[in-house]
């Protein structure tokens, strides 16, 4: 683990706890470095909350402070607008993620936002569409996926869910139907929201799919540290262990909790088990999104731990004719109109050496490594 791995650590532990760290031992820090850190877990505005408390100044963490809370403030406003619309027009509607978890960090523009995620009533969703038009946004992916992207110039960007979870996912029956869950809001007539118990858990399905694909960053166990110091005390474990059990998560939901508690507690860096500290690295070198490597990796991984054949051929074959859940999530229309999905499978054929090269490669070399019992 590098040195400034352990500064980033540190910072965003001083951030998260309202503590002014040592100027003496901010001033020894690679700026430039713990910036690029930084920069590739979402985490810039953080830092420098912390780097400014301890009187150390920098242009780029400064900038990057002032675009992430300038654009929070626009997501805000800009979610409240839509939000009204949808009041209007009788759509309900839940926000997730980030824009709760934003609320519990210490200072706005912390947690800094890449985008806004939004589950709404799939039934209106051309009502929907036509809401977003007539407000500027422009459709980049409607009815594609479980989620449609909005986009708005010059930093706006809404995914708006039709469903929790596309079908190829483990999730997708556990959420199928959300509604379940869900609890209206008290100060409108179509809001809702999930119970704390329930956020924590969906936090973690979210979070479980991303670690599990190409990774997931700091940013993720930072949140999990956030949340529980919020409301921690005041959830309902026994229920919280049933749901990650059903899910199968259990394990991660553990894991991740004990290492964000030993991570972010205390400006002290903790000593960790082997388990722990590896762990750890996986966050450290996922970044916030992942990597088309470590994708290509637990690709092969996963398709093998479910397959009784362990060869090359039937990976490979596996991976050009996935089951008919992935072609719903994926190709809808195909899955939709069953009699063209041989054209379907022809067509992912086509265009997935154009759209998706890299993890192409990514895959193929992980395949090699694990035949060769190096993954």
């Amino acid at each position: 683990m590098t040195k400034t791995a352990k500064d980033l650590i540190y910072l965003l532990t001083c951030a998260v706890n309202s503590i002014t760290p040592d100027t003496e031992k901010v001033q020894a820090m690679d700026l430039e470095q713990l910036y690029r850190l930084a920069k590739a877990h979402t985490l810039r505005a953080a830092v420098f909350i912390a780097l400014r408390s301890a009187g150390v100044l920098d242009s780029n963490f400064h900038q990057a402070y002032n675009k992430a809370v300038r654009k929070n403030v626009m997501l805000d406003v800009e979610r409240t607008a839509i939000f009204e619309e949808f009041e209007r027009k009788g759509i309900w509607y839940m926000p997730l993620k980030g824009s709760i978890l934003k609320e519990l960090y210490p200072e706005n523009g912390m947690r800094e936002m890449a985008d806004n995620d939004v589950l709404y009533d799939s039934t209106r969703q051309t009502e929907v569409k036509k809401i977003m038009l007539s407000m500027g946004y422009s459709a980049e992916s409607v009815g594609k996926t479980h989620h449609d992207v909005y986009m708005k110039p010059p930093v706006l960007n809404f995914e708006l869910h039709t469903k929790l979870f596309g079908a190829s996912s483990d999730f997708y029956d556990y959420y199928e139907n959300p509604k379940r869950l869900m609890i209206p809001d008290e100060s409108s007539k179509y809001g809702f929201h999930f119970s704390d118990e329930d956020f924590y858990v969906y936090m973690l399905a979210h979070e479980y799919k991303h670690f599990s694909g190409g990774g997931t960053g700091l940013r993720s166990l930072l949140d999990c540290y956030v949340f529980l110091q919020h409301k921690g005390d005041t959830l309902n474990w026994e229920y919280i262990h049933e749901q990650t059990k059903q899910l199968d998560i259990a394990d991660f939901e553990r894991e991740q909790r004990e290492l964000a508690e030993k991570v972010f507690s205390s400006v002290t860096f903790p000593e960790l088990a082997e388990h722990e500290q590896e762990l750890l690295d996986y966050y450290l070198t996922s970044c916030t999104y992942g990597t088309t490597t470590r994708a290509g990796e637990n690709m092969v991984k996963k398709l093998y731990s479910k397959s009784k054949s362990k060869t090359k051929l039937e990976y490979i074959w596996r991976r050009i004719f996935p089951d008919l859940n992935h072609m719903k999530t994926w190709f809808p229309f195909f899955y939709k109109h069953k009699l063209l999905l041989p054209i379907g499978y022809i067509w992912r054929i086509i265009r997935a050496p154009f759209i998706r090269k890299e993890r192409i490669k990514a895959e193929l070399k992980a395949l090699n490594k694990y035949d060769n019992k190096k993954l």
